[in-house]
């Protein structure tokens, strides 16, 4: 009748040895020799402690029906020019163009969020007024939750400018988030809540473009109009207006964040023990060869079969 094993379990072999033993201060070595090198090997070969991480969300972005228009007319070196500001309209003077403006924002995969912004603005022009070029500002409500809670007023800057007289701007971009510095994994951060433009002054110098631009740039996390691919048209008729048509779009972004204690010590861990298996595996077999060698003078103890579970 043939024989095959059925069941197989390990005998429990002790060895005894004294306090002050030769195997006492092997067995002590042994264990610093397993437990802290890994440690030393994770932390020097970089990225131990984990500073900085990404995740991905739908920033929850509108548009604030704030709009800064310049163009320009290079046959007279000068400009026309029109905002949603009282203020910039008024230094504006007989420079000033009042546009036809149609703004629609969608939000096309239904989850509560708008994920593009269809603008058309159509600027009244005269006869003898040809637009070269064209400077945009639009401003946006910009919103993150997922990890902190981020809320800032932001912008997005148009500039296109051609030797030929152009009768359409198209424009069609992606307003995507530029950070400086990762954002916190928690709290209320509103330090850029501000408004991009200082609507309510009264002076010119507020609605200057180099002005707007350097202070905007100034903080750490802004918001860009990525590759616009901007089409200039040209053949507008005399009495047809120059009209700027946009697509911009609300993509998912990957937000740059600074983790957690609870989240650093996770990623720190797995580290550790994926390095100290390796070395619980080698430095079980010396103390095995040591020990069953007697290569240190100990006290073996009688095997010891594992218990069984008691039946009732």
């Amino acid at each position: 009748m043939t024989m095959y094993e059925v069941y197989a379990h390990p005998a429990l072999q002790r060895y005894r040895a004294g306090i002050c033993s030769k195997a006492t201060v092997f067995l002590l070595i042994v264990l610093a020799l397993t437990y802290i090198p890994p440690l030393l090997v994770a932390f020097r070969s970089q990225g131990f402690w984990l500073k900085q991480s990404t995740y991905e969300e739908q920033p929850n972005v509108r548009f604030k029906y704030e709009v800064l228009l310049i163009a320009l007319n290079s046959s007279r070196g000068s400009y026309v020019a029109w905002s949603t500001f009282q203020q910039f309209n008024n230094l504006v003077g007989d420079r000033l163009r009042i546009p036809l403006v149609s703004a629609r924002e969608e939000d096309k995969n239904n989850d509560g969020k708008m994920d593009q912004l269809y603008l058309k603005l159509e600027l009244p022009v005269q006869a003898l007024e040809d637009i070269y070029g064209v400077q945009l500002i639009l401003t946006f409500s910009y919103q993150l939750y997922r990890m902190s809670t981020f809320v800032m007023q932001s912008m997005a800057f148009i500039q296109y400018s051609s030797p030929i007289p152009g009768a359409q701007l198209y424009i069609n971009g992606d307003l995507k988030l530029q950070q400086r510095q990762p954002l916190n994994h928690q709290g209320l951060d509103t330090r850029y809540n501000v408004s991009v433009i200082n609507g309510t002054s009264p002076f010119a110098s507020a609605y200057e473009l180099t002005n707007i631009v350097s202070s905007y740039q100034e903080r750490n996390i802004t918001t860009v109009l990525y590759d616009p691919s901007p089409v200039w048209l040209v053949g507008r008729a005399t009495s047809d207006p120059f009209v700027i048509t946009a697509n911009i779009r609300y993509p998912v972004e990957s937000i740059s964040y600074i983790p957690g204690f609870w989240e650093m010590i996770k990623y720190a861990w797995i580290q550790y023990v994926s390095i100290l298996l390796i070395f619980l595996w080698v430095f079980e077999r010396v103390k095995i060869f040591v020990f069953q060698n007697q290569v240190l003078t100990t006290v073996p103890l009688p095997l010891v079969a594992p218990s069984k579970p008691h039946q009732s």
